[in-house]
C-alpha cells in the first residue's frame, strides 16, 4: 500500500500495487466511509490494481450530499477492458480545512473546465488571491445610490436637470462640505457650475477680472466635492470613471491632501500649473462631469420616454451614454418600438400624438422622418375644412407657431387620425382573438345624419366631414392613403437614429426588473376582481403573472428582431400594437382607449376608460406580497415600484401604497400631466441609509438654470430609513461577487492540488 499525504490535509492519493488483497481495500473503505458519515471528506474512490493490470476491486462509497459525487469523476472510469497502471490515483478532499472554505459537500471537480477558463484571467495563485482581497473588500463598501424616474414624456430639460444635481444629492454635498464657510450665493453659484460647466465657465469669463484667482479657488473647491463623492466606490471604480486625458492629475488630486506638509507643494503645483498651461477651463469640465456621474451609481427609467414633450430622442441620446442605466418599457415606449418594427398602426398613433401636442421636433429634427407626404395629403384633402377638434394643444408645445403653421398641423392632424381607425381595423379583422371588434367605430356613423350610434344610443358628432371614408367600405384606404402610408413607412424604416436609440431600448430595457428586491414595471399585472392572476390566451396558449409579462417581452422582441414574413414575425407585429391598448394587455389595463369618442362625442361618459382590477387592487398589501412573490423580489425591504398613473397630490393622493409596499412615481414630468399632479415629478432614491422620495416643483428652463442659478426646488420625504447601512454585500451585484469569491477560491484549491498548473 503506497499512501501520500499532500500539506495541509487537502487531497490524499492511495493505491494499491497487489491485486490479491482485496480484503485491505475493504478495510480501507470502511475507514473512509466513516469519514464520510462525519462530512469531513467530499468523495473518494478506492482502486486495487493487479500486478497483470487487469484485476481489479472497487469500493465506490455513496455520500450523503449528492454534490459529492462529481469528485469521483477525479478517478477516470474503470471497466474490464481498460488496462489501469500502477499511477492510478484516489482522490479525497477534506472539508475542515480553513484554506478551502467552501461548504460541506461542495466538489471543484464538476467545475473543473470553467475553472480552467477562469485561469486565463487569473493565471497564477497570486492573481487569484489578489483579486479574492479585492472583491472581499468591495462587498464591504457602502451600496451605491438608485435613481428611480418615470414617465418623463419628452421633457428633456427637466430630465437632464435632474441628472445634473441627481435630485438635489449634489447640493446637499455642497452643504455638508462648505457649511458656514462659504455665502449662499458663493454655494449656489459652485452648485451651477457643476451642472453647467461649459455655459456657466463663459459666463465667468465674462465677468470675472482675475480670473486664475477664481479657477484657483473653484479647482479646490471641485477637489473636495470630488473627493466626497468617490468615497463610497473603490479608486478601481473610480478610475475607470476618470476622462483619460486628466486620469492620472484627478486620481492625484483625489487621493492626496494639500493638509499634509510634504504633499502641500505637489498638490498647489498640480493646479497651478493647470492654470499655467491654460487646461483650467477642460479640466473643470472634466471633474464636474465626474461629480454628476459619480453622485448617481445607477439610474432606472420606469416607462415612457416618448410622446408628449418635445425632446424624446435628446432624452433617448443622454441615456444611450449613460455609464450604467436601465428602462422598463412604457406603453408610449412601446408604440414606438412598433413603429420602428415597422407596424403601420402604431406610426399613425406615434405621428397622431405628436401632432396632438404639437410637438413635430423629435420626428422631424430627432429622426428625420419626413413629413411632406402627409402635409401636401392634408393641405389637399381638408382644404376648407377647418377642422376645429384637431386643433393641437398648444399649451404643450415644443414652439410658437404662426397661424399658417398651425392650420397645416391641424389639417395634418386630422389625416393622420382617419388613417389610424383604418389601419387599427385591419388588425382588428385580422385577429379576432384580439377581442376588440367593439373598437371599430367608423362602421357606426350614420353618415347621412352626422350621427354616432353605439349600443342603441345616438351621439351627436363633433365633426361631420369625413371625405376619405366610403360609407360602404368605412375601413378601405384610398389609394392616396396608401401611398402615403408606404411613404411614412419607409421613412421610419430608414431612419438610423431611430435604429439606433430603439436598440438602446432593446439592450437595456425589458417589460420589468427586479433589482436589489424590489420589483419595477411601468404599468399593471392584470388581476382578476378576487386578486388572482388573470390568464390571459395567446396563440391559444394561457399565460398570467410573471409569465405574462415574459410573453410580452419575447413577442416584443419578436416583432423588432425576426425575419420579414415570418408567421410569428407577423403575430408579434400585430401584438405589439394589442400592448398599446389592448384591454388585456400589461402596459393598458383597460377596457378600451377611447380616442374616437375623445375626438368626436361630446358625452363625457362613453369617453371613460374603466381600469382593470389592478389600480384598486394595488392598494392592499397582500396584493403587493402576492405579485412581489410572484416575481421573486423577496425580502423584508422589497417593493414594487410603478408609474403610469400620475400622482394626483393636488387632491392629496400619496404616492405611497399598501403600507410601504408600492411606490406609485409618476408625478409628472410631462407638462401635460402637472394641472392634474399638482408637481413636476418625482424620484426615488434608494442609498445606503434606506429610500427617499424627491418631489420636484417644475423646471424653469435651462437657459435660467444657468443665468440665475434656478435650481429645481425639490422636497425630500424619507420613506423608509435603515438602522444598519447597506452594503455591497446585500445587494444583487454583492451576491454576485459572492460567487465569484467562491469561484476563485476553488481555482486557488485546483493551483494547489495540482488540478490545474499556474501560468507564470
Amino acid at each position: 500500500m503506497g499512501f501520500h499525504l499532500f500539506d495541509q490535509s487537502v487531497v490524499q492519493h492511495v493505491a494499491f500495487g497487489d491485486g490479491q488483497q482485496p480484503l485491505l481495500v475493504e478495510q480501507f473503505g470502511i475507514v473512509l466511509r466513516k469519514l464520510a458519515q462525519q462530512n469531513r471528506i467530499i468523495a473518494f474512490e478506492v482502486v486495487a490494481v493487479g500486478r497483470d493490470h487487469k484485476q481489479q476491486h472497487r469500493v465506490a462509497l455513496d455520500m450523503a450530499q449528492e454534490a459529492c459525487a462529481q469528485a469521483a469523476a477525479l478517478v477516470r472510469p474503470l471497466d474490464d477492458t481498460r488496462n489501469v497502471g500502477h499511477d492510478e490515483r484516489l482522490v479525497v478532499t477534506y472539508l475542515d480545512n480553513a484554506e478551502v472554505g467552501f461548504e460541506r459537500g461542495e466538489s471543484i471537480v464538476g467545475d473543473l473546465r470553467y475553472l480552467q477558463l477562469l485561469s486565463r484571467s487569473f493565471p497564477t495563485i497570486a492573481d487569484a488571491s489578489t483579486e479574492i482581497i479585492n472583491l472581499e473588500a468591495i462587498l464591504n463598501l457602502p451600496k451605491g445610490t438608485e435613481h428611480f424616474l418615470t414617465d418623463i414624456h419628452g421633457e428633456y430639460e427637466a430630465f437632464q436637470h435632474v441628472l445634473k444635481n441627481a435630485s438635489g444629492a449634489v447640493k446637499r454635498k455642497v452643504n455638508e462640505i462648505f457649511g458656514n464657510t462659504l455665502r449662499e450665493a458663493e454655494k449656489k453659484e459652485l452648485c451651477t457650475l457643476i451642472y453647467y460647466p461649459e455655459e456657466k465657465i463663459q459666463l465667468v469669463k465674462a465677468r470675472e477680472k482675475d480670473l486664475d484667482d477664481w479657477y484657483l479657488i473653484t479647482l479646490n473647491q471641485l477637489v473636495k466635492v470630488c473627493q466626497n463623492v468617490s468615497s463610497k466606490y473603490t479608486r478601481s471604480k473610480v478610475r475607470k470613471s476618470l476622462p483619460a486625458e486628466f486620469s492620472y492629475i484627478i486620481q492625484e488630486l483625489l487621493h492626496e491632501t494639500s493638509v499634509e506638509p510634504n504633499k502641500h507643494a505637489y498638490i498647489n503645483v498640480i493646479i497651478s500649473t493647470i492654470i499655467s498651461t491654460k487646461r483650467a477651463d477642460d479640466f473643470i469640465i472634466a471633474m464636474c462631469n465626474l461629480i454628476q456621474r459619480l453622485t448617481i451609481d445607477s439610474l432606472h427609467i420606469v416607462g415612457d420616454i416618448y410622446d408628449r414633450g418635445p425632446g424624446a430622442h435628446i432624452i433617448m441620446d443622454t441615456l444611450c451614454n449613460y455609464h450604467n442605466f436601465d428602462i422598463q418599457w412604457g406603453n408610449h415606449d412601446i408604440l414606438w418600438m412598433g413603429a420602428a418594427s415597422g407596424n403601420d398602426s402604431c406610426i399613425a398613433n406615434v405621428i397622431r400624438m405628436s401632432m396632438r401636442y404639437g410637438n413635430l421636433g423629435t420626428l422631424e429634427d430627432g429622426y428625420g422622418i419626413n413629413l411632406l407626404p402627409l402635409a401636401t395629403f392634408a393641405m389637399d384633402t381638408y382644404a376648407d375644412d377647418p377642422c376645429t377638434i384637431f386643433m393641437p394643444k398648444m399649451n404643450f408645445a415644443d414652439t410658437n407657431y404662426n397661424e399658417k403653421t398651425l392650420r397645416l398641423i391641424t389639417q395634418m392632424h386630422k389625416a393622420i387620425t382617419i388613417i389610424q381607425f383604418k389601419l387599427e381595423a385591419e388588425i382588428i379583422d385580422r385577429r379576432p382573438e384580439f377581442g376588440m371588434s367593439n373598437r371599430k367605430l367608423l362602421e357606426k356613423i350614420d353618415f347621412e345624419r352626422g350621427v354616432f350610434v353605439y349600443e342603441g344610443k345616438e351621439y351627436a358628432l363633433r365633426d361631420t366631414n369625413f371625405p376619405t371614408v366610403d360609407p360602404a367600405d368605412p375601413y378601405r384606404l384610398t389609394d392616396e392613403e396608401r401611398e402615403l402610408v408606404e411613404k411614412i413607412h419607409y421613412s421610419f424604416m430608414n431612419s438610423e437614429k431611430l435604429k439606433k436609440h430603439m436598440r438602446c431600448l432593446f439592450t437595456y430595457g425589458g417589460m420589468y426588473l427586479v433589482s436589489n428586491s424590489n420589483l419595477l414595471y411601468h404599468a399593471s399585472v392584470p388581476l382578476n376582481e378576487d386578486g388572482s392572476f388573470k390568464h390571459v390566451k395567446i396563440r391559444g396558449k394561457e399565460y398570467w403573472g410573471r409569465k405574462l409579462l415574459d410573453k410580452a417581452d419575447q413577442l416584443i422582441r419578436t416583432a423588432y428582431f425576426d425575419e420579414e414574413g415570418e408567421d410569428d414575425k407577423e403575430f408579434a407585429m400585430d401584438y405589439i400594437w394589442y400592448m398599446w391598448c389592448g384591454p388585456e394587455a400589461p402596459l393598458f389595463d383597460k377596457d378600451k382607449m377611447a380616442t374616437f369618442e375623445r375626438y368626436f362625442l361630446e358625452d363625457k361618459e362613453i369617453q371613460k376608460e374603466k381600469k382593470g382590477y389592478y389600480y384598486t387592487l394595488r392598494n392592499r398589501e397582500d396584493i403587493c406580497d402576492q405579485i412581489l412573490d410572484e416575481f421573486g423580489a423577496l425580502g423584508p425591504h422589497s417593493h414594487i415600484i410603478n408609474g403610469h398613473v400620475p400622482v394626483k397630490t393636488i387632491q392629496g393622493e400619496q404616492p405611497m401604497k399598501a403600507n410601504g409596499k408600492l411606490f406609485v412615481i409618476d408625478g409628472g414630468f410631462s407638462k401635460a400631466y402637472q394641472p392634474e399632479t399638482g408637481i413636476a415629478g418625482y424620484t426615488l432614491v434608494y442609498h445606503s441609509h434606506g429610500m427617499q422620495l424627491v418631489q420636484h416643483e417644475p423646471f424653469q428652463s435651462r437657459q435660467k438654470a444657468i443665468e440665475e442659478g434656478l435650481d429645481i426646488k425639490s422636497t425630500n420625504f424619507v420613506l423608509e430609513f435603515n438602522s444598519q447601512r447597506m452594503m455591497v454585500k446585500d445587494t444583487d451585484k454583492g451576491k454576485e461577487l459572492v460567487t465569484q469569491i467562491q469561484d476563485l477560491k476553488k481555482l486557488l484549491v485546483a493551483y494547489r492540488i495540482g488540478l490545474i498548473k499556474e501560468k507564470v
